[in-house]
């Protein structure tokens, strides 16, 4: 974790002094954040938001920005009971499974209160449905927002790397301006390091670092965590995941601030053993802190197949040099990291971390074999269209023989040689019988020179932390809401097994308006009069 990140300490007790009221304070300010926000405004509220990096969007502006919505709430529901195996309450799926049935028109709401901003079809992405074909897994589609004409990336979020055709920074973008509208207050450098807390465990606010290092805000209604997960937080990710070292892929701010401070107030964890990732490169600066993902392709549904038709020119091995999985499952940006957290007993090491993507001269000309998606303002870096910044940066690796590239990574060339064979031979017959890669992706690997890059598995975001009821209310160890402390976003997700693509999107907009409307609906505490001739950092 790096020095210039604060991380939040915990909770204090209320002295009975403050040095700014507010009704509702959110902490975190992505999309999770800024709905929150907007729906507690909307409620009546007074709102402050409150960012620690210098930076706003989170992890959320990186992303597709793709809302995933419902034809038909009940069967949301059904699909994600079938995926979250029994994880999460039913309550509140609902709740998700509801707002997805609505999300759509709530997006249009926000698009419509900003000059020249539109949606893109709802059938954007050329097909529907679930990432697996379990029950109801055909209502779902995405809801993505265009570039609007006055959004700028480059002036507007210089810092934020993503895909051109990602729609993660247009759906900041009118969110932002929504925000604006409203004149909710925004602070930027603002980590918030602590809750406040009244005699009945009750939140009353919270304690400032940055520059207004140790003033005490009062929140009157509610404190609404919305500060994403702990995927930067190295500390965190070995205490609760099987394998390791996880490289973390988008934003140094997600620490695990809101997880530290539910529990300083009692709270219930669950689903901290599941995060969205995928496997990625590794930069050659040992200070660069984001892994560099392989690059994205389709992805595609069992029940089709078929549809998994786009060359994925490279296979994955371990540490002696053998294939073990299919290295392009249905949401390869979700799952694709779980086979290698296998750990060897006899040895207590891990043979697939790293692992090696493989590839061929042709492979390597096909397309760029990686990307990036990070919004900091410290590091940067852009992939080479041609992959040849990355040969000479070392992130890749050429070898004119098999032999030659077993000798480099330091397996036994036998072994090498004939994965490479029998991977040319499945590709032949056009059917995966070892693992069951689509024949769709298949591609031999076989015009030297060798191309090879140590590949590492990558959290994108985390889904575990607080447990939360249908209202968003953060619940401790007993199961009693802790009072006027909720949860938006992936802080505490309700994915608990499986992930649906474009679902924290989803979650951020639907855990956002519900923490919204039920914080600026509760009765406010009554508060203090400081000490004359006292602040209250005193």
């Amino acid at each position: 974790m790096h020095a210039d990140i604060p991380r939040a300490e915990g909770a204090e007790l209320d002295r009975g002094a403050f040095d700014e009221t507010y009704d509702v304070v959110v902490v975190g300010y992505g999309f999770a954040g800024g709905i929150s926000a907007i729906e507690a405004a909307d409620h009546g509220a007074k709102v402050l938001i409150c960012e620690k990096m210098p930076d706003p969007g989170g992890v959320s502006i990186c992303s597709g920005g793709a809302v995933r919505c419902a034809d038909n709430a009940d069967d949301a529901f059904a699909y994600l009971k079938a995926t979250n195996a029994g994880t999460t309450p039913d309550d509140v799926l609902r709740v998700l499974a509801d707002g997805m049935a609505v999300a759509e028109s709530y997006v249009k709401k926000l698009v419509a209160e900003v000059e020249g901003a539109a949606c893109k079809p709802t059938e954007f992405s050329g097909k529907r449905g679930g990432n697996y074909p379990f029950p109801g897994w055909e209502t779902f589609y995405h809801t993505q927002v265009d570039d609007p004409p006055g959004l700028d990336r480059r002036r507007d979020f210089p810092n934020v790397r993503t895909r051109p055709s990602s729609g993660g920074p247009g759906m900041f973008w009118v969110i932002e301006k929504n925000i604006r509208r409203r004149g909710i207050e925004v602070r930027l450098n603002t980590p918030v390091m602590k809750l406040i807390r009244g005699p009945e465990n009750d939140v009353r606010g919270v304690v400032l670092g940055g520059a207004g290092g140790g003033r005490r805000i009062a929140a009157r209604r509610a404190v609404i965590l919305a500060c994403g997960g702990f995927e930067s937080n190295d500390e965190m990710k070995i205490r609760y995941w099987e394998g390791k070292p996880v490289l973390a892929a988008s934003s140094r701010g997600n620490t695990g601030d809101g997880i530290h401070m539910a529990q300083a107030l009692g709270a219930d964890l669950w689903h901290m053993w599941h995060f969205h990732g995928c496997y990625a490169f590794r930069h050659p600066d040992p200070d660069f802190p984001f892994a560099l993902r392989v690059k994205r392709l389709p992805d595609w549904n069992p029940a089709k197949k078929d549809d998994a038709n786009v060359k994925m020119a490279w296979v994955v091995v371990d540490q002696r040099g053998r294939r073990y999985m299919n290295e392009c499952p249905p949401y390869a940006q979700d799952t694709s990291h779980r086979p290698m957290h296998y750990m060897d007993a006899e040895t207590m090491s891990y043979p697939r971390i790293p692992s090696y993507l493989i590839t061929d001269d042709r492979g390597c000309k096909t397309y760029q074999l990686g990307d990036i998606r990070t919004n900091d303002y410290k590091y940067a870096y852009d992939w080479s269209e041609d992959n040849s910044q990355e040969l000479k940066l070392g992130i890749l690796k050429r070898a004119n023989t098999l032999c030659e590239l077993a000798g480099m990574i330091g397996a036994d060339p036998e072994t090498l040689e004939r994965t490479v064979a029998r991977w040319n031979e499945l590709c032949d017959r056009g059917d995966d019988a070892d693992f069951g890669r689509p024949a769709g992706t298949m591609m031999r690997i076989d015009t030297p020179p060798y191309v090879w890059g140590q590949v590492w598995p990558t959290v994108s975001n985390t889904q575990g932390g607080p447990v939360h009821n249908a209202k968003q209310q953060i619940l401790d160890v007993a199961g009693k809401p802790i009072p006027r402390l909720y949860a938006a976003g992936e802080l505490g997700s309700s994915y608990g097994h499986l992930y649906l693509s474009g679902g924290n999107i989803a979650e951020c907009f639907v855990t956002g308006w519900v923490a919204g409307r039920e914080s600026a609906a509760l009765d406010p505490w009554r508060q203090a009069e400081p000490a004359k001739g006292k602040s209250a950092a005193e």
